[in-house]
């Protein structure tokens, strides 16, 4: 739905809120019962935190707290920003999940974060949330939610153990390449492994070079080429091997390979 200058989507996930606002009104001091990420799109802003008076900028990750007093000032005629506000429930099992239980009542440490990768990690989870993915996305949406919750509480995130991390990636691994086409979850991949999401997650991405979610996607196109030099029509291939629709498996097969599905097929045949 949209107020004024503001736009907030239908959330893909439970305990999340989507919003997009750009706007020169000065916000007084308030308080949000909800945890927020965001990013600031154009302009920028200063406002009262937690930890003082703070400037953030375009580019800039911007964090809340819940009942923290807040206020916001554009820099200039207006800003615009994306934000996702989560409920504190979802923020607890997160924490839980990322600390094995061991962070407690923790809170988002600063403000502003001038990090491009976390920045990165936000830019590219805001439209799976706000609506524009597949099912097929829900492994990379996971685990993107799980990065960036990590990444904005880094200062309380204990180093991860890796006792008998390979064999248990193994199993993961085994999952993924026994049937590329099933719309595996981080949940079940790191059940399998008898590891909590986010160190799966770490472990997974430390011992292949690929986050779960990319290592599907390889293991997808590389069903997807198999079954095109098969003679599979693409249409096919594609569904069978995955892929939401045949665009995507052309998307992917045309970076990974440099040809596209269609003048591969002409060729291998």
């Amino acid at each position: 739905m949209r107020s004024g200058q503001f736009r907030i989507f239908r959330s893909r996930a439970a305990g999340i809120e989507v919003v997009k606002a750009e706007t020169s009104h000065c916000f007084p001091k308030h308080t949000h019962d909800q945890f927020g990420i965001g990013i600031i799109e154009s302009g920028a802003q200063a406002s009262l935190s937690g930890r003082g008076m703070v400037r953030a900028e375009a580019g800039d990750v911007i964090s809340v707290n819940p009942n923290e007093v807040h206020d916001g000032t554009p820099i200039g005629e207006s800003r615009a920003w994306s934000m996702l506000y989560f409920d504190p429930r979802l923020i607890g099992d997160l924490l839980d999940d990322i600390g094995e239980g061991s962070l407690g009542g923790a809170e988002f440490p600063s403000p502003v974060i001038r990090n491009g990768q976390v920045a990165s990690c936000f830019k590219t989870l805001f439209p799976l949330l706000a609506g524009n993915a597949a099912p097929q996305d829900a492994l990379l949406q996971d685990g993107l939610l799980l990065s960036l919750v990590a990444a904005v509480m880094s200062e309380g995130v204990p180093a991860p153990r890796d006792t008998a991390v390979p064999a248990a990636i193994g199993r993961a691994r085994d999952l993924i390449e026994h049937d590329p086409a099933a719309p595996l979850t981080l949940a079940e991949l790191a059940d399998a492994c008898g590891l909590s999401h986010f160190r799966f997650l770490r472990a997974f991405t430390k011992a292949t070079g690929l986050t779960p979610h990319a290592y599907l996607l390889q293991r997808r196109i590389h069903e997807a080429r198999r079954l095109i030099a098969a003679g599979t029509p693409l249409a096919e291939a594609a569904f069978a091997s995955g892929f939401a629709d045949q665009s995507h498996m052309t998307r992917l097969f045309v970076r990974n390979f440099g040809i596209s599905p269609g003048a591969y097929a002409a060729a291998a045949g």
